[in-house]
């Protein structure tokens, strides 16, 4: 079998190395280690490999903490010490800047980061009824497979999100529609943990009780999908806590549903929510758009700061829960939100929303190239970038940077999703 000397990572936490002018990534693998692989697909330019054994390994190589690992396709680089994986997600950061969109920030931001275990806030979890085995299994999916890992805990789970799989496959197996239930939502919120069912037919009577005895036992709350995320409702119990999460430093709490999409790590979202306002620099009086704005997660941190902010979201649901959000925390006078598809936009419909001091995008992984094109001469002069998507960041800034007169200031890292080759970031432009 070949072996090789591993050079990186790639953004999917595979080593990189080189054979015969051929770049072979190997799952596995780490930095600086001397690998045996074996090669299950070959392509003209390279091959992905497994790793068969490590000859030398890297100092940052550790056991991994889960039993799963290896098999679930939950976490990637268990096998490598935290703060290398942040060192790695930095690089990835740093070379996607440079190769994809030739561009350099003039300051490397410290990276963000929280606890690396027990952080996940929001998971889907598949769920599965395997007849061979009597039972229905929970989890992650496997590893390239549509498979559901047979999990009985999950370290990235919060410790009694986690205790809750084992009795959730009990409760699930006791169903009559065991076979018609194909995933769990969990949202963990300040006051409440939620479980969004996915059913695919209704439930009866016995699963009724069976739901709402489990929902008392172990202090949830259950929300039922017949169909579409807009479908899904609040089934036990009705009244009770809500479900919602705070930014402390900002006095803000924001309620949502279980569908709604939220950051899946608290603890790093509220650091990334300082560092944000810290570059953005709101200040009374100024004019500030925040683009995919959600539920607020950023506007209504720049309003409690005293600028009259703008959202625009493409999600109805999101607008309406922003509005509900502004007014419950007080902040209706300062906020307004707009519904408006930013993959679409142009310099005329940005021209229609007036001018804007300062300015926030925050994209899903597609990234925002349609808006930092449509920027005109009277572009905001500062723009913080947070990205989920090192390659569609380093796009865009190349726009930026290159016909729209901004200045690459800073970007860094944001370990939003530790032991996963998950990439977060953010990054911010000036105009000179």
């Amino acid at each position: 079998m070949p072996i090789g000397i591993v050079e990186s990572l790639d953004h999917e936490a595979r080593g990189i190395t080189r054979l015969e002018g051929k770049t072979i990534f190997v799952d596995g693998a780490l930095p600086g280690e001397r690998v045996e692989y074996a090669s299950f697909r070959r392509k003209p330019s390279y091959e992905l490999a497994h790793l068969v054994s490590v000859l030398k390994p890297s100092t940052a190589r550790v056991t991994p903490r889960c039993e799963y690992f290896g098999i679930c396709g939950g976490c990637a680089v268990q096998h490598m010490e935290p703060s290398a994986q942040l060192a790695a997600k930095q690089r990835v950061l740093e070379d996607s800047l440079w190769h994809i969109g030739r561009v350099r920030p003039e300051t490397i931001l410290p990276p963000i980061q929280g606890a690396d275990w027990g952080y996940r806030h929001r998971a889907r979890l598949g769920v599965r009824k395997v007849s061979k085995k009597a039972g229905v299994l929970i989890g992650f999916h496997e590893r390239r497979s549509t498979y559901i890992t047979d999990m009985r805990g999950c370290e990235v789970l919060p410790p009694h999100v986690s205790a809750l799989l084992m009795p959730l496959r009990e409760l699930f197996a006791a169903l009559s529609i065991s076979d018609r239930l194909p995933q769990v939502d969990i949202a963990v919120g300040e006051h409440c943990t939620s479980l969004l069912l996915r059913i695919l037919e209704p439930i009866k009577g016995k699963d009724e009780l069976l739901l709402r005895d489990f929902a008392d036992r172990y202090g949830v709350l259950f929300y039922l999908q017949p169909k579409g995320p807009d479908s899904a409702y609040r089934f036990y119990p009705v009244p009770g806590p809500r479900l919602s999460y705070t930014l402390p430093e900002f006095d803000l709490e924001l309620d949502f549903r279980p569908t709604d999409f939220t950051q899946v790590n608290h603890a790093v979202n509220r650091l990334l929510v300082r560092r944000a306002i810290r570059l953005l620099d709101p200040q009374p009086g100024e004019r500030i758009a925040d683009m995919f704005s959600g539920l607020g997660n950023f506007t209504l941190p720049i309003a409690r700061s005293g600028a009259s902010v703008l959202g625009v979201e493409g999600s109805e649901a999101l607008v309406r829960r922003g509005r509900e959000g502004a007014a419950a925390n007080g902040l209706s006078e300062q906020v307004q939100f707009g519904v408006a598809n930013l993959f679409e936009y142009t310099e005329e419909s940005l021209r229609k929303l007036g001018r804007f001091d300062k300015m926030l995008i925050d994209p899903p992984r597609e990234g925002a190239l349609e808006l930092v094109k449509a920027l005109a001469e009277d572009a905001p002069r500062r723009l913080v970038y947070v990205s989920c998507n090192p390659a569609t960041l380093a796009r865009d800034a190349q726009v930026l940077v290159s016909q729209k007169g901004y200045g690459f200031v800073a970007a860094g890292a944001v370990n939003m999703f530790p032991h996963t080759s998950h990439v977060e970031s953010i990054a911010v432009f000036e105009r000179t």
